[in-house]
């Protein structure tokens, strides 16, 4: 088939990629972990139906807002089955995950402005308290710092 006689509704593995934005290898990879059919190889090569570029763009989305292919691949079966309330379960437990990793960052980030501050105004020659603080044994949570001053 020449690109002149394309079905409009079906791919070759190049142009799915091409119209998803992403490599061939990354279909692959996604049809390995199930996350696109493999299809059956009609007129002597395999096509793709034009709708797995939505189903690829929901999967590099999801992604970017931090869901692991498994959670992907659980997603997408849950969308199949139209279980809305599973559906929210599986996005409120990833908000949970974000918002867990937000306090941690705003941890670090005060024990970080911290300990420049405190370096900021330290002697020249003691040692400095950036260094000193990650090589003390002692943990550095946020409680820590800030009984120490940092």
């Amino acid at each position: 088939m020449s690109d002149t006689d394309h079905d409009p509704d079906q791919y070759t593995i190049g142009q799915l990629a091409k119209a998803a934005g992403v490599g061939v290898e990354t279909i692959r990879y996604y049809q390995r972990r199930d996350l696109l059919p493999v299809p059956e190889v009609a007129t002597g090569f395999r096509t793709y139906p034009a709708k797995l570029v939505e189903r690829i763009r929901f999967i590099k989305r999801a992604q970017e807002l931090g869901f692991s292919l498994d959670e992907i691949a659980n997603l997408l079966m849950l969308e199949d089955s139209n279980d809305k309330q599973a559906i929210r379960d599986v996005a409120q437990e990833r908000l949970t995950q974000v918002q867990a990793k937000l306090t941690d960052l705003h941890r670090m980030e005060a024990m970080l402005t911290g300990l420049i501050q405190q370096c900021a105004s330290s002697e020249q020659l003691a040692q400095c308290p950036i260094i000193q603080a990650l090589a003390s044994s002692k943990p550095t949570d946020g409680k820590a710092c800030h009984s120490q001053g940092l």
